[in-house]
């Protein structure tokens, strides 16, 4: 059926994209960033936090079957997780924009971070120093593919501090890789780790050059 000008629309009809999340038109690259971590790290809060768009997000809430599955020591508040993955876009100035894509942090659902790797430029690593063991086999994915990354230690409230060399020793870091401090809840802080990361891959690309 062909639609007239003279036709009414059923309100809350959505025609289009809202104007918020319409590609801004001076984009002229983008890149993909995933945002990794252990379970209950803050990646659904960055993702949430800095994304200029509406965030899509996959929480479900957490039921009886995670329990002595899922290591959820220091979330033991959380109520809904991450099952597929999150997305956002963040323009970092007027011609690069970062789509945004939050992973799973429960172990059994790793099998989705193949899909979300291919095509990633880099990653930022979200760490709690409360667990810092759930992060060796997602920073060991990420060189395994090759995947540059740079160290998001989020802030918690409770969580202890540590110098960056004993944080480095201990995750078994190169020299290179940036550590930085962030607070997930802020959009400020969490634009601040994701520059750091495109200043990271650009002196790569250099050092490749």
């Amino acid at each position: 059926m062909d639609f007239k000008s003279s036709d009414t629309l059923t309100p809350g009809t959505v025609t289009g994209p809202h104007e918020q999340d319409v590609l801004p038109a001076t984009a002229a690259a983008a890149a993909k960033i995933v945002i990794v971590g252990g379970f209950g790290v803050g990646k659904t809060t960055m993702v949430g936090s800095v994304s200029e768009i509406r965030p899509l997000t996959t929480e479900e809430t957490m039921t009886q079957a995670g329990i002595g599955v899922d290591d959820n020591y220091g979330s033991e508040t959380k109520t809904a997780t991450t099952v597929a993955m999150d997305f956002g876009r963040i323009s970092i100035s007027e011609e690069l924009v970062l789509y945004l894509f939050g992973t799973p942090g429960q172990e059994r659902f790793w099998f989705l971070w193949n899909g979300l790797f291919e095509g990633a430029l880099g990653a930022v690593v979200l760490i709690d120093t409360r667990r810092l063991q759930v992060s060796f086999d997602v920073i060991g994915r990420l060189e395994e593919r090759g995947v540059p990354f740079i160290i998001a230690v989020n802030d918690f409230p409770d969580a202890p501090r540590h110098p960056v060399n004993a944080l480095r020793t201990a995750l078994d870091l190169d020299e290179r890789v940036p550590i930085v401090s962030c607070d997930a809840r802020q959009r400020v802080s969490s634009k601040d780790t994701l520059m750091t990361l495109v200043r990271y891959l650009h002196a790569l690309a250099l050092a490749r050059a």
